[in-house]
């Protein structure tokens, strides 16, 4: 797309303040791009961390399942299961006008009444608990995975931005800047040879007696 620069001075005024600004603009996303690369590596070993906790949590909450499976059946578990659901909350946090999951909470429905029912086998509350542990692991992990893959995406597409304005649009203004001021150096000589040669034919007029 072709610059539509304004004639004569005016034009090299307008591309000036179109670089300043283009110059200032891509100092803020280098800065931008500095803070999001930080960011991203500080959530990228938060992700790891969250997965491997995840990933243990699962294996507790197997075994204890498994263990609760064959000293009660699989009957037992359906009947632990009294169909309470958790909740889950999720703060969002702010980088750079970028905003992706900070911490998540799982809240685990409340304890029944221990008097109105008795676990069918010993193995049933630890496995709960397990249960528990895991999905408030997963609950993390996935925030955590979340929020590096947002601040990945927004960090290439920052990377994107600054690569069009300083490999395409800042070499335009610049070339059209040079071209502007080479024309009114130009003119500016061609208005000067014109002065020189006025005063020249000026004085070489013979004066009036």
């Amino acid at each position: 797309m072709r610059l539509r620069v304004p004639p004569g001075r005016a034009g090299r005024l307008w591309l000036r303040r179109r670089r300043d600004v283009l110059q200032h603009g891509l100092a803020v996303l280098d800065r931008k791009l500095r803070i999001l690369r930080q960011e991203r590596d500080r959530l990228a070993l938060h992700a790891t961390r969250t997965g491997r906790e995840w990933e243990a949590a699962c294996r507790t909450a197997d075994d204890w399942s498994l263990r609760a499976a064959l000293l009660g059946g699989r009957r037992a578990i359906r009947l632990a299961d009294d169909g309470r659901l958790g909740e889950v909350r999720v703060d969002w946090i702010d980088a750079m006008g970028t905003s992706y999951p900070g911490r998540a909470f799982f809240q685990a429905p409340e304890e029944p009444d221990p008097s109105t029912s008795l676990p069918l086998t010993a193995a049933l509350v630890p496995a709960r608990d397990a249960c528990r542990t895991a999905l408030r692991a997963a609950v993390e992990h996935a925030a955590a995975k979340e929020a590096e893959r947002i601040v990945s995406a927004e960090e290439e597409a920052t990377s994107r931005r600054i690569r069009a304005l300083r490999d395409h649009i800042l070499p335009r203004i610049e070339a059209a800047l040079t071209e502007v001021e080479l024309s009114l150096d130009e003119m500016e000589r061609a208005d000067g040879a014109r002065v020189r040669r006025a005063i020249a034919s000026r004085a070489s007029r013979p004066r009036e007696q």
